[in-house]
């Protein structure tokens, strides 16, 4: 399974960003979709996860600013809006997926990462 992250860039504090990732290869199901972050000198950190079924995750620092959504089509998507400069990190994408092996079964899931794309907001 392959994740293709994009849409990051520079913006001013107060301006907003919508992050894709779209999921490919031989998928057989995916789970659990989500976005990290990792700001340099810190540990990557969960931002919002959202489930199969639509139930969505966020940590206490975006709550109320950014939004994920998903759709049928293997792909997450993070909308920031309100963004500070602390927002600033590389965000990677994650999926917790099954894939579709070459007899038509499907492997046990895994952890699978994007390559990460950097969101510069400036002061």
């Amino acid at each position: 399974v392959q994740l293709q992250a994009s849409g990051g860039g520079l913006v001013q504090a107060g301006g907003s960003l919508r992050l894709s990732c779209a999921a490919s290869g031989r998928i057989f199901s995916i789970n659990d979709m989500g976005w990290y972050r990792q700001a340099p000198g810190k540990q990557r950190e969960l931002v919002a996860s959202i489930t199969r079924d639509g139930s969505t995750n966020y940590a206490d620092s975006v709550k109320g600013r950014f939004t994920i959504s998903r759709d049928s089509k293997n792909t997450v998507y993070l909308q920031m809006n309100s963004l500070r400069p602390e927002d600033t990190a590389v965000y990677y994408c994650n999926a917790a997926s099954r894939q579709l092996t070459r007899w038509g079964n499907a492997t046990a899931e895994n952890n699978y990462w994007g390559q990460g794309t950097l969101v510069t907001v400036s002061s």
